[in-house]
């Protein structure tokens, strides 16, 4: 599990190879990744909107922008946590992801970023 702390908001991140939704004779390798942010600030803040840098070692860059996770704009109060797992597919089996979130702060309206930290995900079998 890898995590970050942006602001008093800590995002952590765990990643799973699915083989059984995975092809690699056809160049289709599916990863979950669980996400755990946690308010560990003095304010309450709701998750406005996220954005997804992700590469595949051998293939271009993608970007993933859209409001909220999963179809939800959580609000966390301070001392809450939020968890959510989404999926990722890969032509080459090997790659990483990172970004961030804009969060809100309810009492003002101030946003701000949250950085979601660097995972990788690698198909097991590719180490060998």
């Amino acid at each position: 599990m890898v995590t970050e702390i942006t602001n008093g908001i800590k995002v952590s991140v765990k990643t799973e190879y699915q083989p059984g939704y995975s092809s690699p004779v056809q160049r289709h390798f599916v990863f979950t990744y669980k996400i755990i942010i946690e308010n560990e600030s003095n304010h309450t803040i709701k998750l406005i909107s996220r954005h997804w840098d992700i590469h595949d070692i051998t293939y271009n860059k993608q970007v993933v922008e859209g409001e909220g996770v999963v179809g939800q704009q959580p609000v966390l109060e301070p001392g809450q946590s939020h968890h959510y797992v989404s999926g990722c597919t890969l032509k080459s089996g090997f790659g990483k992801m990172h970004g961030f979130y804009t969060m809100e702060k309810l009492m003002d309206g101030q946003k701000f970023s949250v950085k979601i930290p660097v995972f990788s995900m690698v198909a097991p079998f590719k180490l060998n």
